[in-house]
């Protein structure tokens, strides 16, 4: 059996979290991990549902969106999108759509200085149906950094409870 720390240096986690596992088990990571941007690319990595993902990015994405100026609608507008798809109630080609009018809001907001990450944020959670785990680490960042890390690590495990964690280290081979 494999420990936590054998896992993510097979899936090719950054070194920081590889020595952060140390000897812990799944669990205790799972639990005790304070960087949702991991959480989310440990789930993504290691198959999660991809519904869930998003979910779980869009989620995080939110709370982003106090940064976003007033009257601008498309960041939120994306996220709703994104999560209307993981319930089968929108295409992916809107939640793209609804991605890049996100993404033209960022960079609109950056062109005149305005605070412009929560945009980006959302565009990327928006666009988490193809790509979650990466742009959520996006959405993390952009909510700022310690403090808003360990509650989207909540929010992530909220939504990606161990249990899926387990079963997805268990599809991957035979784990404690």
């Amino acid at each position: 059996m494999k420990t936590t720390k054998d896992i993510l240096a097979e899936l090719g986690a950054c070194p920081e979290a590889v020595e952060w596992a140390g000897r812990k088990t799944h669990k205790k990571a799972w639990e005790t991990c304070k960087r949702g941007e991991w959480l989310l690319w440990i789930a993504g990595r290691l198959g999660v549902d991809r519904k869930l993902l998003v979910l779980a990015a869009c989620a995080c994405a939110r709370t982003a969106l106090k940064f976003v100026l007033k009257g601008e609608d498309r960041p939120r507008i994306a996220i709703e999108t994104a999560e209307a798809w993981t319930r089968g109630e929108a295409t992916i080609d809107q939640v793209r759509s609804a991605a890049y009018a996100s993404a033209l809001a960022a960079y609109a907001a950056y062109a005149t200085n305005a605070p412009y990450a929560a945009a980006r944020a959302a565009a990327y959670a928006a666009n988490a149906a193809s790509r979650a785990a990466a742009y959520a680490a996006q959405a993390a960042y952009a909510a700022s950094r310690a403090a808003a890390r360990k509650d989207m690590a909540a929010i992530v495990r909220k939504i990606i409870p161990f249990s899926v964690i387990k079963k997805a280290i268990a599809g991957c081979e035979e784990v404690k």
